[in-house]
C-alpha cells in the first residue's frame, strides 16, 4: 500500500486543483493520499469526490503554520480533525487574517520598486486559498521579475529582503493541543529542514510532545540523512509515529508524488487515533 501524507493543492500554494491532484496521485500509483493545504480545509470536498472516482483513499488533513517565541517557523500536519472545531478554526482564521495583512503590506513595499499590485496578486489566488508568498511569487513571474517561485523565494521574498514582513502564527505546542482537541492527529512536518532556515531544538519538541504530538515526518526530502537518524531516535524514545511524505506542490516545486511514503501500519495507527473526521 503506497501512502503519501503531505500534498498541497491550489487551495494553498500548490498548482493543481484538489480533484486534479487526486487524479495525479492515482496516476502515480498511490493507494492513499492526504491533502494538507496550509491553514485551509477548503479543498476537502473536491478531493473526496475525486478520490471515490479514482479509487484512491482520501485522508483529510491540513498543515498549520506556526512560529516559536524566538521567531522560528514550524509546520504541524493535522490529520482527520474536525474542521468545525471552534478552537482550532478560530486560531487558523486569526493566522489567515494575519497572513493576508502581511501579504498586502509586502506588496505595498514591493510596489515602490516593481510594477506589482494587490489586484495582480489576487489574480493568482484560488477561491478559498490562504493568500501567501507563493501567490506574490506568481505575480512576480507574470511580471517577468523572476522566472520561478524558487527564484522569487531566494531573492525578493526571502526573510532578508527589504520587503519582508512578519506575521502572527500560533506556537506549535498550542497548535498541537488544538488539533488534539479537534480530534485530529498532529505530526511535526519536516522537523530538520535546515535548508528552509533555523529549526527548533529539543525543548520545543518536548513542549509539542507534552501537548499531544503523535508523530514526526522523518522521510522528507528536506530532512538530511544524518538528521533522520536523530529524528528516528526521538520518535523511538517518545513513542511517536514516523511518517514519510512528498510535500507535493504540483509544478510549484520539484517534489514528486510518492517520492517518500508512509507504512500501512503507521497509517492505520493515525486512523485509530483520530476522532474528528473520517477517511474516504
Amino acid at each position: 500500500m503506497r501512502i503519501d501524507l503531505h500534498t498541497h493543492s491550489n487551495v494553498s500554494d500548490g498548482t493543481e486543483d484538489p480533484a486534479v491532484l487526486i487524479a495525479s496521485a492515482a496516476a502515480a500509483g498511490l493507494d492513499a493520499v492526504a491533502l494538507t493545504d496550509h491553514d485551509s480545509t477548503a479543498g476537502w470536498d473536491r478531493a473526496r469526490v475525486a478520490a471515490r472516482a479514482h479509487g484512491v483513499t482520501f485522508i483529510p488533513g491540513m498543515e498549520v503554520s506556526c512560529r516559536t517565541d524566538t521567531g522560528i517557523s514550524v509546520h504541524v500536519l493535522s490529520y482527520l480533525h474536525d474542521p468545525l472545531h471552534v478552537g482550532l478554526r478560530d486560531e487558523i482564521e486569526r493566522s489567515r487574517q494575519a497572513r493576508l495583512t502581511r501579504a498586502r503590506r509586502m506588496v505595498e513595499l514591493m510596489s515602490e520598486d516593481y510594477p506589482i499590485s494587490w489586484e495582480l496578486v489576487q489574480e493568482h489566488v484560488t477561491e478559498g486559498a490562504t493568500v501567501g508568498r507563493p501567490h506574490i511569487a506568481d505575480a512576480l513571474i507574470a511580471l517577468g521579475v523572476v522566472t520561478t517561485r524558487s527564484e522569487a523565494f531566494e531573492s525578493v521574498l526571502t526573510a532578508r529582503s527589504p520587503y519582508w514582513v512578519s506575521h502572527y502564527a500560533p506556537h506549535p505546542a498550542i497548535a498541537v493541543a488544538l488539533i488534539r482537541e479537534a480530534g485530529g492527529v498532529p505530526v511535526f512536518a519536516h522537523p530538520s529542514a535546515f535548508n528552509r532556515g533555523a529549526v527548533v531544538g529539543g525543548a520545543v519538541i518536548d513542549e509539542m510532545i507534552d501537548a499531544g504530538l503523535k508523530g514526526l515526518e522523518v522521510e522528507h526530502r528536506d530532512n538530511p540523512q544524518h538528521a533522520r537518524v536523530e529524528l528516528r531516535r526521538i520518535a523511538r524514545d517518545n513513542d511517536l509515529l514516523v511518517t514519510g511524505s512528498s510535500d507535493y506542490h504540483g509544478s510549484g516545486k520539484p517534489n514528486l508524488l510518492g517520492e517518500n511514503t508512509t507504512t500501512r501500519e503507521t497509517y492505520e495507527a493515525i486512523v485509530g487515533l483520530a476522532t474528528g473526521s473520517r477517511i474516504s
